[in-house]
């Protein structure tokens, strides 16, 4: 009980200042992101109907996350012909940039058909519920039960 009161009170005691600050310095990382690279951030995820930004490659992938996006994706059959990757690991500003362009700060970033989708978490709950094998063939991104890819 005390405990919680003294940390209360520290907690009231610290100065508001910092909290300005501090949202003023997350303000100014949002405008980071230019026009020019918003732009081409828009015109990458609209160049293929499946779209991830990635840590490695996916032969390479250097995280886990990313590891685990791209076996669920191959797990479900997506046309590697349907999908591009981008490894942000080469590029620290397109790194920075995708999380400011989908407000989402972790990667990887999965976009299908010009939508972001979300990153590691939310494939693999869609992939746990069934969810992400509909939503896959709804957008025609996965190869039929024929083995062609779907049109």
């Amino acid at each position: 009980m005390l405990g919680l009161s003294l940390r209360s009170s520290l907690v009231a005691a610290q100065p508001r200042s910092s909290l300005v600050f501090t949202s003023s310095i997350l303000a100014a990382q949002r405008r980071l992101l230019s026009q020019e690279n918003r732009a081409k951030i828009q015109e990458a995820i609209k160049a293929k109907p499946v779209v991830l930004f990635m840590k490695g490659t996916p032969d390479f992938p250097e995280c886990g996350f990313s590891r685990a996006t791209i076996q669920v994706l191959e797990l479900h059959g997506v046309d590697p012909s349907k999908m591009q990757t981008y490894n942000v690991l080469a590029d620290s500003e397109l790194r920075q940039d995708i999380k400011e362009f989908s407000d989402w700060p972790t990667i990887p970033q999965l976009y299908v058909n010009g939508e972001f989708v979300g990153g590691c978490d939310i494939l693999l709950s869609m992939h746990q519920s069934g969810e992400l094998e509909k939503f896959l063939q709804e957008n025609k991104v996965v190869f039929t039960a024929s083995g062609s890819p779907t049109s």
